[in-house]
């Protein structure tokens, strides 16, 4: 052994510092990235339920699964232009992250929420399109980011998201479009369902120290909680405490009573005389008298309020006066022209149906008043 370090050795001294010091510094914890999973299902699956709304489609979105990637990571998975959709925090949390839609995702979203059926996505994704998708992503993420005050326990909301059609392809450094790219950031991908037009995975890129700064707000809110429940539990447990000492102080004190009346009074025998009877409390009388109830007069029923007809008489009612009727098939009706003749089930003469908002009231006559026809009641059914 001669001392002297191989050139291996050398270059593991030499990037064991930097590795170690860039996995503490950047990368998280086991349990940061189950935080963060948690927090992005539940607002994924609120915004899932805000795009069912906007597209009248079942919209299924999977657990989300975290991971670290690069830039090079994205491009590898997304070859086509794609949809970068910036979402910026304003309130409760401070930064942004990035949601990575395929582009022909956004054509079927944009073509469900104009009232298409979905199919119609050729052409190029223009301004119309971009519109469409940030103010779905703006529903979306809004209701998100209401799901995530509940969770944080403190106000969140959110800047109206920016949509930009990104080539891949062209775009040698992520850095263009946001700074955080640049570098490794958090990703979380879902698979997302829509029916049976979309089924394909989109991504949510998180810049570390926002991911972080969220992680740090759900640990406050939890250490917040559970020092809320351990105050609590001590007021419980001082207040059943309070109550077990009155009980104790009321189950002593007719023993303590005993104990002070077997003691020698002033004016009592002393211990070994002879006592005397205690006398019976003397109790007060009590008047007691039968109930007394008024007799019920024959006949007495409720008072019954005159009706006011007045109060309706003002309101307009439909009158509809049937010749009679008759029944079709779907292939005769199609056979109509001008000059069909329909034979009713109404003999000529018999008299016509009167109806009042669809309930048979009348019988009449047809008759004709100048130059329109009327009719003459000629019966009132009861």
């Amino acid at each position: 052994m001669d001392g002297m370090l191989s050139q291996e050795e050398i270059n593991a001294l030499l990037n064991e510092p930097t590795g170690s010091g860039a996995d503490s510094e950047e990368q998280l914890s086991d349990a940061e990235k189950d935080a963060i999973g948690e927090v992005a299902n539940i607002s994924m699956g609120t915004a899932a339920t805000t795009l069912f709304s906007l597209v009248n489609r079942k919209v299924d979105i999977s657990t989300p699964v975290v991971s670290f990637a690069t830039w090079d990571d994205v491009v590898s998975a997304y070859e086509k232009p794609c949809v970068f959709i910036r979402i910026a925090y304003t309130v409760g949390l401070d930064g942004s992250n990035l949601l990575v839609l395929k582009e022909n995702d956004v054509k079927v979203i944009t073509d469900l929420m104009m009232g298409g059926d979905g199919t119609n996505t050729s052409g190029e994704l223009g301004e119309l399109h971009l519109s469409a998708i940030s103010e779905a992503m703006n529903q979306m993420m809004g209701s998100a980011a209401t799901s995530l005050s509940s969770m944080l326990n403190k106000m969140i909301d959110i800047s109206p998201p920016e949509a930009d059609l990104i080539d891949l392809a062209e775009t040698v450094d992520g850095r263009d479009i946001d700074q955080f790219l640049a570098g490794e950031f958090v990703k979380i991908s879902f698979r997302m369902v829509i029916g049976d037009l979309v089924d394909s995975q989109i991504m949510q890129l998180y810049p570390f120290s926002f991911a972080r700064e969220m992680c740090s707000s759900i640990s406050k809110n939890m250490e917040q909680d559970a020092a809320e429940s351990v105050s609590l539990s001590n007021n419980q447990s001082s207040d059943t405490g309070a109550a077990t000492q009155q009980q104790q102080q009321q189950a002593v004190a007719p023993g303590q009573e005993q104990t002070m009346t077997a003691q020698p009074m002033m004016g009592q025998p002393a211990m070994g005389q002879p006592m005397m009877a205690p006398q019976p409390m003397m109790q007060q009388p009590v008047n007691v008298q039968p109930a007394q109830f008024q007799a019920f007069a024959p006949g007495a029923g409720p008072m019954m309020q005159p009706e006011n007809i007045d109060l309706i008489m003002d309101v307009p009612l439909d009158v509809t006066v049937e010749l009679g009727r008759t029944s079709k098939s779907i292939q005769e009706i199609l056979d109509f022209s001008p000059g069909t003749i329909i034979e009713l089930n109404k003999i000529a003469g018999e008299p016509i149906d009167v109806l009042v908002n669809g309930k048979y009231v009348a019988k009449g006559e047809v008759v004709v008043i100048e130059e329109s026809f009327g009719v003459r009641i000629t019966e009132i059914i009861k």
